[in-house]
C-alpha cells in the first residue's frame, strides 16, 4: 500500500515538470497523510495543479461517516469493481510526489523505508478522483486515492504491495488522455524499474503525522 509520501518540490519545479500551473502556494510536505489536502493534476484539468483531500469519497455516497475512504486502490482489480472502473474511464489523476514511505515487518517491529528515484526528481502516482456532494451545504468535495501494484525487486523485501509510479512523461499524458482506451491505461500500471529508485532505512519519527519536517527524512 501508499499511506505517506513526500511533496518537498517547490512550486516553480512542479510547474515546469508537470506543465500546469499551480495556483496555492507550494507548501513542503514532509510527511504526507490521508485526510491532506494534497497536490493533484486531474484529467479535466491537465493544466492544473491542484489540491484535493486523500481518501477516496465516491460521488454516490450518502453517509459520509459509515463510508469507506479507501486511500489506495489495487490495479489488478479497477476494471472489476463498479465505482473504480467508472472512475478509471472518466476520473484519472497525477498525484506529484517525490518519495514515499513503507514500514517493512521484522522480528524487532515495523521498520519505516523512504523509496525515491535514484535523481531524487518529483515523479508521478497513478491516481483516481472523484466528487462528492454534500447535500445539506452544497459544498462539493473532490478526492483522490493512489493506485497500488506488485512490487518490484526493491521493493519486494519490504513491502508487497508499491504505488503505481508512472515510468515517463508519454506516460503520465496517455494516463490522463481521455481518447486512450480502458485497457491502454490498464497497462500503464506497471511496477517501476527497480534499477532507477533506491531506499533507505528512516527515523521512526515518521511514524505519527504530526511530525513534519526534515527530521523524518533522516537515516536511522
Amino acid at each position: 500500500m501508499c499511506g505517506r509520501y513526500t511533496t518537498l518540490a517547490p512550486k516553480p519545479v512542479l510547474e515546469k515538470r508537470f506543465d500546469a500551473s499551480f495556483k496555492p502556494e507550494a507548501t513542503p510536505n514532509y510527511n504526507a497523510a490521508p485526510s491532506q489536502q494534497l497536490p493533484v493534476i486531474l484529467n479535466t484539468e491537465p493544466g492544473q495543479i491542484q489540491l484535493l483531500q486523500w481518501g477516496l469519497i465516491p460521488g454516490w455516497v450518502k453517509d459520509l461517516k459509515a463510508a469507506p475512504k479507501p486511500i489506495n486502490a489495487r490495479a489488478e482489480t479497477l476494471p472489476e469493481k463498479p465505482s473504480f472502473r467508472q472512475l478509471l474511464q472518466r476520473r484519472r489523476c497525477l498525484v506529484p510526489a517525490d518519495s514515499f514511505y513503507e514500514w517493512q515487518a521484522t522480528a524487532q517491529g515495523k521498520v519505516p523505508h523512504r523509496i525515491l528515484l535514484r535523481s531524487e526528481q518529483p515523479f508521478a502516482f497513478a491516481g483516481l478522483w472523484d466528487e462528492w456532494l454534500d447535500k445539506s451545504t452544497g459544498e462539493v468535495r473532490p478526492t483522490f486515492t493512489i493506485i497500488t501494484t506488485e512490487p518490484n525487486e526493491l521493493m519486494a523485501p519490504i513491502h508487497n504491495r508499491m504505488p503505481v509510479m508512472l515510468q515517463n512523461r508519454e506516460a503520465e499524458l496517455a494516463w490522463l488522455d481521455d481518447s486512450v482506451s480502458l485497457a491502454d491505461h490498464q497497462a500503464l500500471l506497471l511496477p517501476y524499474p527497480a534499477e532507477l529508485m533506491k531506499e533507505y532505512i528512516i527515523t521512526t519519527r515518521v511514524n505519527s503525522p504530526a511530525h513534519n519536517d526534515a527530521s523524518v527524512l533522516e537515516a536511522a
